[in-house]
């Protein structure tokens, strides 16, 4: 009687797919694992925006999401607009901060200097909490459109202060930052807020 002979290939088919499948999952755990997602999510210039939050009340979190999207962490850069460094402030908003500020020795290229950029950024982002009630849709629109665009469109009930949506703003540039700030500012708190 002769032996039967085991295709040691048709094995080895099985064995290989249970093996790529525990690869890719054991690799879509890793790269949804706090640590890995925080490359993504980084937290540069930490201190100083806690200090500043901290100083005007705002979330760091926020102030942190707001400075990704508008950099991606680069302090020396500059919009097409004119806009300034990590937080992106317009030359003529910076001024009138250091105005309300009392900071007399206050210089454009001040702004391209993270602690300075940070502050008065963290500072403009309160004043925007303030006026429009916390709302952080609202607040994140007249960041990017302006807060004169944001009260127009109030007087004129394109948007609703109490039941506003992102999808109400009427600018799509601007629609797409809010969801842009808001995505990150979700992903900064679940990756910062009690780690």
């Amino acid at each position: 009687m002769a032996k039967k002979r085991t295709n040691s290939r048709g094995n080895a088919l099985p064995r290989l797919i249970v093996v790529l499948v525990l690869i890719a999952v054991a690799g879509w755990a890793l790269w949804q694992s706090p640590p890995v997602e925080r490359i993504f999510y980084p937290f540069p210039n930490r201190a100083l925006v806690d200090e500043y939050a901290h100083d005007y009340g705002v979330d760091p979190l926020l102030v942190i999401a707001v400075i990704r999207e508008e950099s991606r962490f680069l302090p020396q850069s500059e919009s097409r607009k004119g806009a300034l460094g990590l937080m992106q402030l317009m030359p003529a908003t910076a001024s009138s901060i250091a105005h309300s500020l009392g900071d007399k020795g206050y210089r454009e290229r001040d702004l391209l200097e993270p602690e300075k950029n940070i502050q008065y950024g963290t500072w403009y982002l309160a004043s925007l909490e303030k006026e429009f009630s916390g709302n952080v849709v609202l607040t994140m629109a007249a960041y990017n459109a302006g807060k004169g665009h944001v009260r127009q469109w109030i007087r004129s009930g394109q948007i609703d202060p109490k039941h506003v949506q992102v999808g109400d703003i009427p600018f799509g540039e601007t629609r797409e930052y809010v969801l842009r700030v808001l995505k990150s500012y979700q992903k900064y708190i679940m990756l910062y807020k009690n780690p």
